[in-house]
């Protein structure tokens, strides 16, 4: 299983030539080194529905003729777009073939920002457990600290926590550290960090402290994978 990073939350997973790729936030992000038109996936999966985690889904989804996984009430609004969707909800699995995904619920807000800048409802936010080929990756979405952290880390055996260390519009380095350790993840990506102003973090600090956790912890420039 490949994991590529390509900047804010978004993460590209690629298992036996298939692959998926999550929150596509591309053309907004100044320091993306990919292109939308770049992408070749076979699933493009939402946790919420904020410009910084769709603005990229319609297009990648249409260029590629797959699906746009998300909740049903962003799932509908993709729909108008004119993409193929599979709508599900808290607690529902995905089985694409080469993959399972779970959507499991995150502390966040949603909405959908339309041209005229009003904001209509976008779904309850949330977050995925991907498994295949033997591993299992959580990609927490937007989320605070919350104590079902560890309730997912006594269901599940995570080889890779994805987690927001950025604060402000998420847990920071603090409260990831915590929930890395409730989860009980071999190993943490950080995201959601330094992409703006608001967000910037010491991200070297956070894999420290994950290390004395003996916890190891992996921060990727955008475009570059690890192995698990």
């Amino acid at each position: 299983m490949k994991i590529i990073y390509h900047g804010h939350s978004c993460i590209q997973i690629e298992v036996n030539g298939k692959s998926l790729i999550i929150d596509p936030f591309l053309r907004g992000n100044p320091a993306a080194v990919t292109k939308p038109e770049d992408i070749q996936t076979d699933m493009v999966l939402l946790t919420h529905a904020h410009v910084d985690h769709i603005l990229d889904a319609a297009p990648i989804a249409l260029q590629n003729n797959v699906p746009v996984v998300a909740n049903v009430e962003l799932a509908g609004y993709m729909e108008g777009k004119g993409v193929q969707t599979i709508g599900m909800n808290i607690g529902g699995t995905v089985d694409f073939g080469f993959a399972k995904a779970t959507m499991i619920h995150a502390f966040h807000t949603s909405s959908i920002t339309l041209e005229d800048g009003q904001r209509i409802y976008g779904g309850t936010p949330a977050g995925f457990i991907i498994e295949a080929e033997g591993r299992t990756v959580l990609h927490s979405g937007d989320t605070g600290l919350f104590g079902d952290l560890k309730m997912f880390g006594e269901l599940y055996d995570i080889d890779l926590a994805i987690l927001p260390i950025g604060g402000h519009f998420t847990m920071g380095p603090e409260h990831a550290l915590i929930a890395a350790k409730w989860l009980g993840a071999k190993h943490v990506l950080p995201i959601h960090y330094n992409t703006f102003p608001p967000i910037v973090q010491d991200v070297g600090a956070f894999v420290q402290a994950l290390g004395k956790a003996g916890i190891k912890g992996t921060p990727l420039a955008y475009g570059e994978s690890l192995e698990l």
